[in-house]
């Protein structure tokens, strides 16, 4: 990891509210448990190793195949559990009483930071708490309050407002004249703009929220994340207290003006007749906000280097556009941009043979269960009409990502607008990816292209 402002790391309290009475502040010991190699563990902890898409599917390829569930010790990190193989990540996914979210951190971070998290006491000033890292029954109450919003039936009624967002879209790559970097200029802003017309945010706000959500997400690499910002998986909370002091007024303001948008639901929701208090509903609104950004362009930008790569696939999929939705799924599958979330056990459990105690991290390894070869075939080939194709990509159980349904109808409706009015399209220089553990993808794709 690239370090910046080191001098800073030590004085900011981290972005989570543990469950103190279920903290665990020391791993349990291990025993016999397998562990991973030394080299092998510190590769996992390197978001520049995150960026070599070839070289981590290699790495994850051979823990899959020797050490398909063992620990990771790396010095600075507490000792974890990589689980690397698909059945073994739906197992604990399905048990959410189990495996919980919230008694440790559900991301990777150091355990100096982690520390200095659980050290914050109830007094600490908490500036972001998502359901991502709550757990029953407090994590269905929550989850409840926009699940019918994005039902297949409620974004459905979205998709003429939706389009009309993807042929701007189209209209962007046509004035940019044959050649574009499709990520930068035209795969980030897509889902940005989709997803500030569901929150119900004003397009003058734009250029700021695309700011936060990339700081968010992008802490470890030096193109996208914040000048200063050295936090490990997530931003540091003053990028939340920004995020936060951004979204204020319009929560406000939706409490006594409440519109057709995300906003006003979770504004005037009551959780055990109670409203929602101010913290959790901007946690929510941010949380929503940067997942519906950063996962929809990085999977639309994999579909669009597929088709760059293969003007037979590109000329098929313009005839028939009845397969876009395979290759999305495929696009999903390859990408897998959201990259793992931690988990902790809540009593003894035993996975593969292996003894999982009370207390132990796990890191559920996404990328790794959607090549696991004794689920798919071929793995490592990209293949747009994969069937079946099961993946992970949106987690499983309980904590299955919200926001799925909404995210194949947006880039499949890109992908339609981009089909029907592109005539050709190839790659015009080599891809780059981003250089994050927790939520990746591509940050480049040059491409060039004729229109229609």
């Amino acid at each position: 990891m690239t370090e910046r402002g080191g001098a800073n790391r030590h004085d900011r309290k981290r972005s989570w509210e543990m469950s103190a009475q279920n903290l665990v502040t020391q791993p349990q010991e291990q025993g016999n448990a397998p562990q991973l190699p030394a080299d092998m563990a510190s590769r996992l902890t390197d978001p520049a190793v995150w960026a070599d898409e070839a070289g981590l599917h290699e790495l994850l390829a051979t823990i899959r195949a020797q050490y398909p569930l063992a620990i990771a010790d790396v010095p600075g990190f507490r000792p974890f559990w990589v689980v690397s193989k698909y059945q073994d990540i739906m197992e604990i996914s399905r048990q959410n009483s189990l495996f919980h979210s919230g008694d440790l951190s559900a991301v990777l971070m150091p355990e100096e930071e982690y520390q200095k998290l659980a050290g914050g006491g109830e007094d600490a000033e908490k500036v972001h708490r998502s359901i991502v890292y709550m757990d029953p029954p407090e994590h269905g109450r929550y989850r409840m309050l926009t699940q019918a919003w994005f039902q297949p039936g409620s974004v459905r009624k979205r998709e003429e407002e939706i389009r009309a967002i993807a042929k701007k879209t189209v209209e962007r790559m046509r004035a940019a004249g044959g050649t574009c970097d499709f990520v930068s200029e035209i795969a980030v802003h897509y889902p940005l703009e989709v997803i500030m017309n569901i929150l119900g945010i004003p397009d003058e706000h734009y250029s700021r929220v695309l700011r936060l959500t990339q700081e968010v997400f992008s802490v470890a690499d030096e193109e996208l994340g914040r000048e200063g910002d050295d936090t490990f998986s997530l931003g540091s909370d003053n990028v939340f207290r920004d995020f936060n002091a951004f979204l204020r007024p319009f929560h406000e303001d939706r409490k006594v003006n409440p519109r057709d948008d995300v906003l006003s639901i979770i504004a005037n929701a009551q959780i055990d007749g109670q409203p929602v208090p101010e913290i959790e509903a901007l946690s929510y609104y941010v949380t929503v906000a940067t997942a519906g950004h950063d996962t929809t362009s990085s999977t639309s930008a994999t579909a669009l280097w597929a088709l760059s790569r293969s003007p037979e696939l590109f000329r098929e999929l313009k005839e028939d556009p009845s397969r876009i939705p395979a290759l999305i799924d495929e696009a999903l599958r390859w990408t897998t941009p959201v990259r793992h979330f931690m988990r902790s056990a809540t009593e003894d459990y035993e996975l593969r043979g292996q003894l999982i105690r009370r207390g132990d991290w796990l890191m559920l390894c996404y990328p790794s269960g959607n090549r696991d070869e004794e689920i798919f075939e071929n793995p490592q080939q990209f293949q747009p009409g994969r069937t079946p194709n099961k993946h992970v990509a949106f987690g499983y159980g309980a904590h299955v990502c919200l926001g799925q349904h909404l995210a194949k109808l947006e880039i499949r409706i890109l992908l339609e607008e981009l089909l029907a009015n592109l005539d050709a399209i190839e790659p015009a220089g080599p891809p780059k990816y981003t250089k994050a553990i927790f939520v990746g993808g591509l940050k480049s794709l040059p491409i060039r292209y004729q229109t229609a």
